[in-house]
């Protein structure tokens, strides 16, 4: 398992776009943009140029679908991922060009956010989301690339249910263990009994369950939180995972590379327990 970071795509900054990776002395990254304006040909070459030259390993493009997005309880459910039917066609079209996009810089996969998924097998939207999923997922299928599911909005055994009715060999799990307490899914070390053949990436980071109906639990440092890591990582150790952990800690300024480079000397140690 080797240690990054999850690093947003910025083309027109000074200095190489992967300072920031190289700055905690890493060689691998998650790439993230929402803006698909940056989904062309030129800024895929500056990508694979800057990359090697920063000796950086882009493990997958972190594909952003354009229109509203909420974080939320209230909000989320009609904003978020391909359960929306209001932003699905566009979306489907979008994550398409991200796919071009990691295809073009030799990237393995794109993971995003599907949404609620409905938990009701039987609820009437639930096949045409599983539709517009597969219609993603052939598509990168046929390029030769991973859809990646991200945890967050969705059940383990929702996951597990939606992945067997898609049916494509592509399909992934980027396993963030926050997101399952953060909105309240599941515990990360259980999940692993669900759909840990499934899991390909997993993102570091950390926080508490949801103390009220409306709003996620509180993000912390990684080690701060309600994820066990120790025993998740050892868990993981377990059943022959592999990938990549990529460090994500979702504020900014000195503080978040303060916290990426503390959670890096725990990863260290967790490793190697």
């Amino acid at each position: 398992m080797e240690i990054g970071v999850i690093h947003s795509l910025h083309i027109d900054q000074p200095g190489s776009m992967f300072s920031a990776v190289s700055e905690f002395d890493m060689h691998v990254c998650q790439l993230s943009c929402w803006d698909l304006n940056l989904a062309t040909r030129e800024a895929a070459a500056k990508v694979v140029k800057e990359a090697q030259e920063a000796k950086v390993r882009i493990c997958a493009v972190w594909a952003g679908v354009p229109g509203p997005a909420s974080w939320n309880f209230t909000e989320g459910p009609i904003t978020l991922g391909l359960v929306p039917e209001a932003y699905r066609a566009e979306r489907v079209e979008a994550l398409k060009r991200w796919a071009d996009f990691a295809e073009w810089i030799g990237a393995p996969a794109i993971i995003t956010h599907c949404g609620f998924i409905p938990e009701n097998m039987t609820d009437p939207g639930y096949a045409d989301v599983v539709e517009a999923i597969r219609e993603v997922a052939v598509y990168c299928e046929s390029k030769k690339l991973g859809f990646w599911f991200e945890t967050g909005q969705e059940t383990p055994i929702v996951l597990l249910r939606t992945i067997e009715r898609i049916g494509t060999s592509n399909l992934g799990i980027n396993l963030d263990p926050a997101n399952l307490i953060l909105y309240g899914k599941g515990n990360p070390i259980d999940s692993l009994e669900v759909i840990g053949s499934y899991v390909r990436n997993v993102h570091v980071k950390d926080g508490f369950y949801p103390t009220n109906g409306d709003t996620l639990g509180l993000e912390v440092r990684a080690g701060e939180g309600k994820v066990d890591f120790p025993n998740f990582i050892a868990k993981l150790k377990q059943i022959g995972f592999d990938g990549d952990l990529i460090i994500e800690r979702e504020i900014s300024g000195q503080e978040q590379k303060d916290d990426i480079r503390r959670t890096v000397v725990d990863l260290q140690t967790w490793l190697q327990a």
